[in-house]
Formats: C-alpha cells, sequence, structure tokens
C-alpha cells in the first residue's frame, strides 16, 4: 500500500493550502481515512479523518477553517486548509485505516508564516 501526499508548502496568516493525498494498493473505499499533523516538539495529532459512509472529525481548533473530504473514484482524499494560523505548521500524514490495519503517509511539511 502507498499513500503520497502532496499540496504543502509555504502560506502566510489567513492564506489557504489544499493537501492531496493518493493511495493505492488498498480497496479505498472501505477504509476510514484522514489527516494527522505533527508541530516541532509535539506528538502527533489528529487533524480531520472522515469515514467511508463520509462521516466527518475534527479537531478543535480546524473545526470551520478546514474540510476533508473524498474520492472514492480517484482513491484520494483532500484537506482544505483555510484561514491558516501560524499554530497550523507542521508535517502533515495522511492516514487510512480499515479494521486493525493502518497505513501512513510520508509527510508533507506546511508552513504558515508571513
Amino acid at each position: 500500500a502507498q499513500l503520497v501526499e502532496s499540496g504543502g508548502g509555504l502560506a502566510q496568516p489567513g492564506g489557504s493550502l489544499r493537501l492531496s493525498c493518493t493511495t493505492s494498493g488498498i480497496q479505498f473505499a472501505v477504509y476510514t481515512t484522514g489527516w494527522y499533523r505533527q508541530a516541532p516538539g509535539k506528538q502527533r495529532e489528529l487533524v480531520a479523518t472522515i469515514t467511508q459512509d463520509n462521516i466527518t472529525n475534527y479537531e478543535d481548533s480546524v473545526k470551520g477553517r478546514f474540510t476533508i473530504s473524498r474520492d472514492n473514484a480517484k482513491n484520494t482524499v483532500e484537506l482544505q486548509m483555510d484561514t491558516l494560523k501560524s499554530e497550523d505548521t507542521g508535517v502533515y500524514y495522511c492516514w487510512a485505516k480499515w479494521w486493525r490495519i493502518d497505513y501512513w503517509g510520508q509527510g508533507i511539511q506546511v508552513t504558515v508564516s508571513s
């Protein structure tokens, strides 16, 4: 299985970025999937998840600013990040889980700075 993130980079506070994760080698449609992030010196934390039934869950600090979506036909999950803040800076990881099986992407850097 492979999960490959794209779309990270540098954004200014108040700006937007869109992350995309392309998966292969898994039956993506049955997986719960989503995004985690890890800021420097901090533990990895959940950002947003979406189930196979399109039920979403967000970490409190991103509610109303981030939107997660999935496209089962393309085996992708995306994260639209708006009104970015400096505290959103970190490495963002794509994640997919089915039953006891977890898969992770390699991570992509997101930096929010003026």
